[in-house]
C-alpha cells in the first residue's frame, strides 16, 4: 500500500509539472510554423541568388575570413543551449544557467563578426550595389541576422523566467534551443550558397551553361 500510495503522489507531481506550463505545447507547435514559414522565405531566397548568379554580369566575390568564426561561434551557442536544455532537466541548475548564458553570449559574438565581416567587405570596396554575389551577400546575411536577433530577444526571455529556477522552465530553453539550431542550420545552408554556388556553377543549375 506505501508503495502504491508513492507512486500514486508521484503521478500526481508528474501531472502537476505539466499543468504548471499549459502553454509549453502550443508554443512548440507555433515555433514549428514559424520556422516553416522561415525556411519558405529563405528557399526563396536561395532561388533568386542562382538564378541572378547564371547571369552574365555576375563575378564571385572573395568571403571573408570572419565567417569562419562567426560560424564557429554559432555552433558553440547551438551546443550550449543543447547542454542548457539538459541540465535543466538534472539536478544541476548552475550549470544550467551557465550554458543559458553562455548560448546568449555566443550569439551575440556571431552578430559582432558578421558586423566585422561586413566590414571587411566595405573595405575590399563590395559594395550593396553592383556586383550581385554582393548585393545578395549582404542581403541573405542581414537577414539572417535580424532573425537571429529576434531569437536573442526569446533567449533574454527565456533566461529570465528560467534564471530563478531552470527546471521549471526547461521546455523554454528546449525551445530555444531547437530555434538556434534552426538558425544554425539555415546559415550553414547560406554560407555554401555564396561560397560555392558560383555563375558557372548557376548556369549549370539554371541550364544555361
Amino acid at each position: 500500500m506505501i508503495s502504491g500510495a508513492a507512486l500514486s503522489i508521484r503521478g500526481a507531481g508528474r501531472g502537476h509539472g505539466r499543468a504548471r506550463d499549459p502553454h509549453a505545447s502550443a508554443a512548440g507547435i507555433g515555433l514549428w510554423v514559424f520556422m516553416g514559414v522561415v525556411t519558405a522565405l529563405f528557399s526563396l531566397f536561395i532561388v533568386a541568388y542562382v538564378m541572378r548568379m547564371s547571369g552574365g554580369d555576375a563575378m564571385t566575390i572573395a568571403l571573408p575570413w570572419q565567417l569562419w568564426l562567426s560560424t564557429a561561434l554559432l555552433v558553440a551557442g547551438s551546443v550550449a543551449l543543447q547542454g542548457a536544455g539538459a541540465a535543466s532537466r538534472g539536478p544541476g541548475p548552475v550549470r544550467a544557467r551557465r550554458l543559458l548564458l553562455a548560448g546568449g553570449l555566443f550569439a551575440l559574438g556571431f552578430l559582432a563578426v558578421q558586423l566585422w565581416a561586413w566590414l571587411a567587405l566595405l573595405s575590399a570596396q563590395v559594395m550593396p550595389a553592383g556586383n550581385p554575389a554582393g548585393s545578395f551577400f549582404y542581403l541573405l546575411t542581414a537577414m539572417h541576422g535580424l532573425h537571429l536577433a529576434g531569437g536573442l530577444v526569446g533567449w533574454a526571455w527565456t533566461a529570465n523566467a528560467a534564471w530563478p529556477d531552470p527546471a521549471s522552465s526547461a521546455w523554454r530553453i528546449a525551445l530555444c534551443a531547437r530555434y538556434w539550431h534552426f538558425m544554425l542550420a539555415v546559415w550553414l545552408v547560406l554560407f555554401a550558397l555564396l561560397g560555392w554556388v558560383t555563375p558557372e556553377v548557376a548556369r549549370f543549375i539554371c541550364g544555361t551553361s
